[in-house]
């Protein structure tokens, strides 16, 4: 077993939590035995549970909110719009398991008729972030326990108070204890709950480096489900806009909201080459303005911390080595407060660059890039191996058609961030972005699998060709 587990609150290195790395194959084992009862029971009666536990969830709202502010960094005003996601997701997934999975029945020949029913997948484990450690895992957890699957869920080292609080909200809504199990740990407890033979899908938010290899360790194993979200380099583009001012919020919301560490947030603002000192000017002028401080802070800060020092170094480091290789600094990435990882948002101007890493910089560093023509800037927003997704500012009805007809990433839009995803849409992308198994609405597509039958009451066969004749001669009078 592993040593001990801690949990620290980023904004103020306290110690928030405190537990014990847990037994990976009494948790799988308990759910490889209990998930069968889950999946016999009626999906009416799977709704009613997980709408009860909606219900749980609104009597602990707010500390299951302080909570996630305190485990992240993030300001409490993001945690509560984080739990109002967890919340909506059931009505979400009900509705989504009903499209996306419903029966079909088709009259056939002779009185028989074909059916598409859908079966559960067995025990589903679930590996969730730390950047949204309720909303995400339960993106994964909601659905598969509705299409009848059991789930063992573990959640990031770094936020497992969370992931503790979570499971316990489903238990007390009626969750059986044996279909929904948590595992506490780091690497070596992730690497034996993706690696069990009694495990038969892997749902996986997190870095590409790990989804590449949870992809790579099963490449000769196809009979296991594998659902991967593994972040962007996403690009927000901005073209002719007669309104620079909004420009500009768009562009912020989408590079420092949640101190850039989603996975949608905005890496590279690409910009027409005419309006590129005006628009950095006003993206500026409002990063200058943006409150960092911790989660409960008043006034109510737009950013907290990263998770930890660690990340935070890393993302000190990136700015330096943009900087050393050609990048221009418009405004420089400081550290706020010694010994936490707050950072100020940063930005610089790397059109001069001649090799731009292709990396995700999870946290608040935004890259300029400026381009000449809008063909230019469709092939800057494509320079990527991600795929997640990406935002046109401004532009024509035209323009956008062509941005959306030829830019690769699953989510794609005009005059809106690049984050803030809808959960009543598809979320994933191409590339190392994910492995075309979107999550949200479409959650229930890997979450159970299509069986196709055919049948009839009685049995009616006949064979109409191919038989010798019967030979009458050999029979009696």
């Amino acid at each position: 077993m592993s040593a001990s587990l801690t949990s620290i609150e980023p904004a103020t290195g306290a110690l928030l939590w405190q537990g014990a790395a847990s037994d990976v194959e009494a948790e799988v084992a308990h759910v490889r035995a209990g998930w069968p009862r889950w999946a016999a029971q009626p999906v009416a009666y799977r709704i009613e549970t997980l709408r009860r536990f909606v219900n749980v969830v609104r009597a602990n709202e707010d500390a299951l909110a302080d909570l996630i502010a305190r485990e992240t960094g993030k300001p409490l005003w993001d945690a509560r719009t984080e739990v109002a996601a967890v919340m909506n997701k059931v009505d979400i997934s009900v509705a989504a398991y009903s499209e996306r999975t419903g029966q079909r029945r088709l009259e056939a020949a002779m009185g028989a008729r074909q059916s598409v029913r859908h079966k559960p997948h067995g025990v589903m484990a679930v590996l969730g972030p730390y950047n949204f450690p309720a909303h995400l895992p339960n993106g994964h957890i909601v659905p598969a326990l509705l299409a009848g699957n059991g789930v063992v869920f573990k959640p990031s080292e770094q936020t497992p108070a969370v992931g503790e609080m979570l499971v316990r909200l489903f238990h007390e809504a009626g969750v059986p204890q044996d279909s929904l199990r948590l595992v506490l740990g780091g690497p070596g407890e992730g690497k034996a709950l993706t690696a069990h033979p009694d495990v038969n899908g892997i749902l996986f938010t997190g870095s590409a480096q790990t989804g590449i290899a949870i992809n790579r360790q099963f490449a000769a194993n196809p009979g296991k489900i594998l659902a991967l979200e593994m972040g962007g380099n996403n690009p927000i583009i901005v073209w002719d806009t007669p309104d620079i001012a909004s420009a500009a919020v768009l562009v912020v919301q989408s590079a420092f909201l949640s101190s850039g560490q989603r996975c949608t947030a905005a890496s590279r603002l690409i910009v027409k080459q005419e309006l590129a000192d005006m628009l950095i000017a006003e993206v500026k002028k409002i990063a200058d303005r943006l409150i960092v401080d911790h989660p409960h802070a008043d006034p109510a800060p737009f950013m907290g911390p990263v998770i930890d020092n660690r990340a935070a170094d890393q993302l000190t480091e990136s700015f330096l080595y943009l900087m050393s290789h050609g990048g221009r600094p418009i405004k420089h990435m400081v550290r706020p407060v010694q010994d936490r990882p707050f950072l100020s948002p940063a930005i610089i101007d790397v059109t001069a660059m001649e090799e731009r890493p292709d990396i995700e910089l999870f946290g608040p560093l935004l890259q300029v890039i400026r381009v000449p023509d809008f063909a230019a800037a469709i092939a800057e927003a494509n320079n990527s191996r991600y795929g997640l997704s990406a935002s046109l500012v401004g532009g024509s009805p035209e323009q956008y058609n062509q941005f959306w007809a030829n830019v690769r990433a699953g989510i794609v839009n005009w005059n809106r961030p690049t984050n803030g995803a809808s959960s009543s849409a598809p979320f994933g992308g191409l590339g190392i972005s994910g492995n075309h198994r979107p999550s949200a609405y479409y959650a229930a597509d890997y979450c159970a699998y299509p069986v196709a039958s055919a049948e009839i009451e009685q049995p009616r066969a006949s064979i109409g060709v191919g038989l010798k004749e019967i030979d009458t001669s050999a029979m009696g009078d």
